[in-house]
């Protein structure tokens, strides 16, 4: 693991809410706006950016926690925009708070852990839960 970010660097992304981001389930849509399931996949996207730059080759991230609380809805087309900031970085863990924005409004905000880890230390743990 590299050690190429410091605590309260900032990764920031947007992205445009679509179909596929609005709360639906197998009894269809719920409402027009962005999911808090497709909401924690894009945070939790945001917030790798910084475990892609300072991983290894032979590591990976895996996540650990995701904290996430809705302020206001994001509509279907509108552009969110996700800011994500490192909060702490402690041996191979690495925890994040974010916001998401539409234009100056505050949609939801929260924390995200993530820790590096050797690939081989991922397949052990597979395997294991493999066998068990």
């Amino acid at each position: 693991m590299r050690i190429t970010r410091s605590i309260g660097d900032v990764i920031e992304l947007s992205k445009t809410v679509e179909e596929t981001d609005l709360a639906t389930f197998e009894t269809g849509t719920v409402h027009p706006f962005y999911g808090t399931f497709a909401l924690g996949r894009d945070v939790e996207w945001v917030c790798r950016q910084f475990v892609l730059e300072m991983k290894d080759q032979d590591e990976e991230g895996i996540g650990t926690f995701l904290n996430i609380t809705h302020k206001s809805p994001a509509m279907l087309g509108q552009i969110v925009r996700i800011e994500a900031v490192l909060d702490a970085l402690e041996g191979n863990s690495l925890d994040c708070s974010f916001k998401v924005w539409v234009g100056d409004r505050l949609v939801a905000e929260g924390t995200q852990g993530q820790k590096i880890l050797k690939k081989e230390k991922i397949e052990r743990i597979k395997q294991q839960l493999l066998s068990s």
